[in-house]
């Protein structure tokens, strides 16, 4: 006989395992993935994942938490060991390839859902940034704010050419290309965060003349 502990915990195991399908197939297929395709592959009926969300909506939302969650571990774990995460970043599986292409397709989707979306995924980075600068990894900035929303939109406009001019390929393959592809890239991305790129700061003092109110 189950207890009324042990339903809730079955019960939320249910709902884990069809939201991770859910967000496996909208990587796969896009937002158009039907339920009854979610549901093969969680292993449930499709009645399940209306029991359990009532509604398309509803699930894409709870992906949505769920990807912003795991991206934001990924980053705060990159700051925490910045050269052991580029290493493994770029010799490990890809375990988090649906995440990055889910991330990419709820940008791409546009409209309101991709802006707040866009804007929780900026949240994230926040927080990431701001410890960052906190433990000593980060250069504080004049404008925290906008340095954070040029990085973000820098990364995810940078992604989402790579990977809409990849038709066809899986999550997997994508990020292998990327990763790939990283590897002629990461000197001259480490070389302009660490050193710049400008050989003298005219350029900066003259803009910060210029404007009536700088940033501090």
């Amino acid at each position: 006989m189950h207890t009324a502990r042990s339903v809730r915990a079955s019960d939320l195991t249910a709902r884990a395992r069809i939201r991770d399908a859910a967000i496996a197939c909208f990587a796969d297929e896009g937002f158009d993935a039907s339920f009854r395709t979610i549901a093969r592959r969680a292993g449930v009926s499709p009645g399940l994942i209306t029991h359990h969300f009532g509604s398309k909506t509803a699930l894409r939302a709870e992906c949505d938490s769920e990807v912003l969650r795991h991206y934001q571990e990924l980053k705060t774990s990159s700051l925490a060991d910045p050269s052991a995460y580029l290493l493994q970043n770029l010799t490990g599986p890809s375990t988090a390839a649906p995440l990055v292409v889910y991330l990419l397709r709820a940008i791409h989707a546009g409209g309101k859902p991709a802006q707040e979306f866009l804007e929780h995924l900026i949240d994230g980075v926040r927080e990431v940034m701001r410890a960052g600068v906190e433990t000593g990894v980060v250069r504080p900035s004049r404008d925290e704010e906008a340095r954070l929303r040029y990085l973000t939109y820098q990364t995810m406009g940078a992604l989402l050419i790579q990977f809409l001019t990849s038709p066809g390929a899986t999550p997997e393959e994508f990020v292998m290309s990327v990763r790939d592809g990283q590897r002629d890239q990461i000197l001259p991305t480490l070389e302009l965060f660490t050193e710049g790129i400008l050989t003298t700061r005219r350029m900066l003092d003259d803009y910060l003349l210029y404007v009536g109110d700088p940033p501090r």
